[in-house]
């Protein structure tokens, strides 16, 4: 099974989650210089583990010509598989919109230049949704490129936003989708298309049930596939083989699945 969102970097013990629960591979997202060049050195160092490479929005105080160059070189790495983590964050500050705004757009060029995915995160403050709807305006502008919406809030109208983009829109659903208060994620976990539905974990946060309140591990991806397949009323083992095929579409990655 493919965790296709992880922090492995941030692990006290990356190797040790390799193999974890069946886990045959899992994309290490680099969201920042410092830990574009870890993803890049665990993906170099092990050939289960692939890399993206970007900019979070959180980080966007760290956008500089020097830091755009160090990512476009790491993102020629054949090891990298996607661009990003990038997208708008309002969680934390709002203020900060003109520099996520500015290396949002950067990656999204770097994803098209370069025939990668872009990886989108968005979040809001609680109540509202200015960041969903920011980052709906923005792909108007870049309807070629695909994207993934990681750790997908189960927001109505970018849900339906993202299913008109086409196959250039997948969806990833992370180890929120398990928790009770989470009614819009399971309502976008049950009725997606199964084409253009993701796992991943968010590795080490956001641990699913049973798992929850603990530091999450790739692994743990596994219980998020049994959720939603129970969401959805298929076998686990059927669901898995389309969200691995899925993963390996988007992100190009080799089928080590015979």
């Amino acid at each position: 099974m493919i965790d296709t969102h992880c922090h492995l970097d941030y692990l006290d013990d990356p190797a040790s989650a390799r193999g974890e629960l069946g886990l045959t591979a899992m994309v290490c997202i680099g969201a920042s210089p410092e830990h574009a060049r870890n993803a890049v050195a665990l993906a170099e160092q092990f050939p289960d583990v692939y890399a993206t490479v970007g900019l979070h929005p959180t980080d966007a105080a760290q956008d500089s010509a020097q830091a755009r160059q160090e990512l476009e070189e790491l993102a020629a790495h054949p090891r990298v598989v996607g661009i990003g983590e990038s997208g708008l964050d309002d969680y934390w500050d709002a203020t900060a919109r003109p520099a996520q705004l500015s290396a949002f757009e950067w990656q999204l060029d770097l994803a098209r230049r370069l025939g990668k995915p872009l990886v989108i995160h968005t979040r809001d403050k609680p109540g509202e949704d200015r960041a969903h709807h920011g980052v709906m305006d923005v792909l108007r502008q870049w309807p070629d490129v695909p994207v993934i919406l990681h750790c997908f809030s189960g927001h109505p109208e970018l849900l339906r936003f993202g299913l008109e983009r086409g196959d250039h829109t997948y969806f990833g659903f992370a180890g929120n989708t398990t928790y009770k208060n989470a009614p819009d994620i399971h309502a976008a976990a049950r009725t997606l298309p199964a084409g253009r539905l993701l796992l991943e974990t968010d590795a080490p946060f956001l641990a699913p049930v049973p798992r929850r309140g603990k530091p999450n591990r790739p692994g743990y991806v596994r219980h998020t596939l049994d959720f939603i397949a129970g969401l959805r009323g298929v076998d686990a083992l059927e669901l898995e083989t389309i969200t691995d095929a899925n993963a390996r579409r988007v992100y190009h990655l080799p089928d080590t699945s015979a």
